[in-house]
């Protein structure tokens, strides 16, 4: 390894340390004070760095705030779960395995709960979080769930696009009445019941099985 190659490798590590540094700073000012509210000399105080050196990285609040939704998704895997075991697992065990997994990561993550009501609050004055969160989670969802529904050997879906809208919807609906809008009492339903109705207008059960 020559001597400039060693100088990228140090100077790649420092810069995905630094960045590191910013977005965890990042994080807990968006969790704080929401999206509106942050500061960036308050980010700057909390990563430890310069303001230069935040701008370098990341132009803008927006930017920053992006750049945990990417961290978010690929850390969390939130609505994908795109692994070789999805074409051998039959699918209902993989749906519902697919959707145990998803509600369950969300459930158990204060800071992604947070970040859906800051987004669902701020995306009026603010419409770019709201489509990087759709651009960056959502849809990548959507077309695996789609490409899913369309090719796997076992499964006869009319509508394969429209499925796995239906599919992820009502997992986004009820993550939102129960642990966003905190209105599960409301409208309470059962988690095992809702996965099971839902696997079952997906997946009818065969002719004659109870």
């Amino acid at each position: 390894m020559t001597v400039m190659t060693k100088a990228k490798n140090i100077e790649r590590e420092l810069s995905a340390q630094k960045t590191d540094l910013i977005l965890a700073g990042a994080m807990q000012e968006f969790l704080e004070h929401g999206y509106a509210g942050a500061r960036i000399d308050k980010i700057v105080e909390a990563a430890g760095v310069s303001k230069a050196t935040v701008y370098r990285y990341f132009p803008d609040k927006e930017a920053l705030f992006t750049a945990l939704i990417q961290q978010m998704a690929s850390r969390k895997e939130l609505f994908r779960l795109q692994n070789l075991r999805s074409y051998e697992e039959e699918p209902i065990l993989f749906l519902r395995r697919y959707a145990t997994e998803m509600l369950e990561n969300v459930a158990e993550d204060p800071q992604i709960l947070t970040f859906l009501r800051i987004i669902l609050g701020e995306s009026g004055r603010f419409p770019e979080l709201a489509r990087a969160f759709v651009r960056n989670i959502e849809k990548s969802s959507l077309d695996f769930l789609s490409q899913y529904f369309s090719t796997h050997p076992k499964l006869q879906i009319a509508d394969p696009e429209v499925t796995a809208r239906a599919f992820i919807g009502t997992l986004i609906h009820f993550v939102l009445l129960k642990h966003v809008l905190h209105s599960g009492d409301i409208v309470p339903m059962d988690r095992d019941r809702l996965l099971e109705s839902l696997l079952a207008l997906i997946i009818p059960p065969p002719i004659g099985n109870s």
